[in-house]
This record gives C-alpha cells, sequence and structure tokens, in this order.
C-alpha cells in the first residue's frame, strides 16, 4: 500500500480549515474510504491524522492491550480520547477543531508531514524547533537507526 510521505508547508485559514496536499489526497482517495480521523499525537506537540482503516487498526491494537496499565491509560486518555472524525470537502480541506489547535499550539503556517500510515500536522514553529542542532543528538540517532538496519 502507498505510505504517506514529504513535508507540505500550509496555512490554517480563517475558520480553522487547512488543505490536505495533492499527493495526500490522491493517496486517500485511491486506497482508504474519505473518513479521517484526527487526534493528539501522544508525547509530540503535533496532531496526528489517520485515514479510517489505519485509525480501526490502531483502536485494534489499544484494545487487546490491559487497560491496568498505565502508558495505555495515558493513550487511551491522550489520543483516543480527543480523536475527532472529519471528512475532506470537495477543496481537499479539513476542519481541525479549535479544541486540538489549541492542543498542538498550531496558529496559522502548519507543516504536513507524511508518516508512512498517517499525517502529521505540526505548527511551523515548533516543526523547525525538532531539527534546532543545538537539541538534536545527532550520534544516538544515527546509533538507534544503525541498530535498527536503517
Amino acid at each position: 500500500m502507498p505510505a504517506f510521505s514529504g513535508k507540505y508547508y500550509y496555512s490554517v485559514d480563517s475558520k480553522g480549515r487547512i488543505i490536505i496536499p495533492a499527493p495526500f489526497r490522491e493517496i486517500i482517495s485511491t486506497n482508504y474510504s474519505s473518513k479521517l480521523y484526527i487526534t493528539n499525537a501522544p508525547f509530540d506537540k503535533c496532531l496526528n491524522v489517520y485515514p479510517l482503516e489505519e485509525w480501526n487498526k490502531l483502536q485494534e491494537q489499544v484494545r487487546t492491550k490491559p487497560r491496568s496499565d498505565e502508558a495505555i491509560r495515558f493513550f487511551l486518555r491522550r489520543v483516543i480520547a480527543s480523536a475527532i472524525e472529519m471528512e475532506m470537502d470537495k477543496q481537499g480541506r479539513v476542519l481541525i477543531p479549535a479544541a486540538l489547535r489549541e492542543d498542538a499550539n498550531i496558529n496559522t503556517n502548519v507543516v504536513m508531514a507524511g508518516q508512512i500510515e498517517r499525517i502529521e500536522l505540526w505548527d511551523r514553529s515548533e516543526w523547525d524547533l525538532l531539527f534546532d542542532p543545538e537539541k538534536v543528538d545527532r550520534k544516538s540517532i544515527e546509533g538507534k537507526l544503525t541498530s535498527y538496519g536503517i
């Protein structure tokens, strides 16, 4: 199945909508239903956008885990509880609810980044901080990726 890849810079309009980039729309329309889920990321200050089918896979993974596990309860409260179902309009736009925009500090300028089975939505300034050379431990990351064979 095709994967979401690439990054795109867009703006949030005055109604809180963003345009899904054409390459992402093509993947969605060709391989998935038109329903999408948008939710908080578990740890990063961004939002995740999942096609319905990928969202269902994630829910099934979580469903089999013990609710007594603190990490699972955290995930349920942070990710599952904040999820909103949406559909793209004819222009390829989706509405980002105000509460989710606030959670991710999303203002006007955004970055949409493909993450294989999902799309991340970042405020541009938060995205730029991820790659600050003073905050990135390149040696550690390189070692970890090498250990994964990447």
